[in-house]
């Protein structure tokens, strides 16, 4: 016995994470997430791409104005949960990708998307993603531009 570890007492357990670093996962690697459910189809092109080019993603609907505790407890358990990039679609005011941006470590892309209540097709979304304060980075792609954040997580996901 060592004259640092008093008797019965255990080395600290490793990380979790760091234990399970190099195991292939079966998990999604992308979380995709939009504020309603009717920006589901322009959201579904990311899925498609990343479908396309054998990343596992998963689609969730949630409000950062309705389900603000929902949306914090996603963005702080992603990376435990597997995911790797999150990409987040919202209109108007687009808080979702600030706000997931600011309870996690992870990249999060943000796509502005367009509605029928959109100022200028879309740029009220599209500034509010890219205007982000110092410290809760958002990558952000063009309006409607699911597509592109799909590509940009798999670049990610590939460095």
């Amino acid at each position: 016995m060592s004259t640092l570890e008093p008797e019965g007492l255990q080395p600290p357990a490793p990380d979790p994470e760091l234990v399970f670093e190099g195991l292939p996962v079966d998990a999604p690697r992308v979380g995709i997430v939009m504020a309603a459910k009717s920006d589901l189809p322009t959201m579904e092109r990311a899925e498609k791409e990343l479908n396309d080019r054998g990343i596992r993603s998963e689609v969730r609907v949630m409000s950062a104005h309705h389900d603000p505790d929902v949306v914090a407890d996603y963005a702080r358990n992603a990376r435990m949960r597997g995911l790797r990039v999150i990409i987040a679609g919202a209109g108007l005011g687009a808080a979702l990708p600030g706000v997931i941006a600011a309870h996690t470590e992870l990249p999060v892309i943000g796509v502005p998307l367009t509605s029928s209540s959109s100022v200028a097709g879309g740029l009220d979304a599209l500034l509010a993603i890219a205007q982000m304060p110092p410290g809760v980075p958002v990558a952000t792609v063009g309006v409607d531009a699911a597509r592109n954040a799909a590509v940009l997580a798999a670049r990610i996901l590939s460095l």
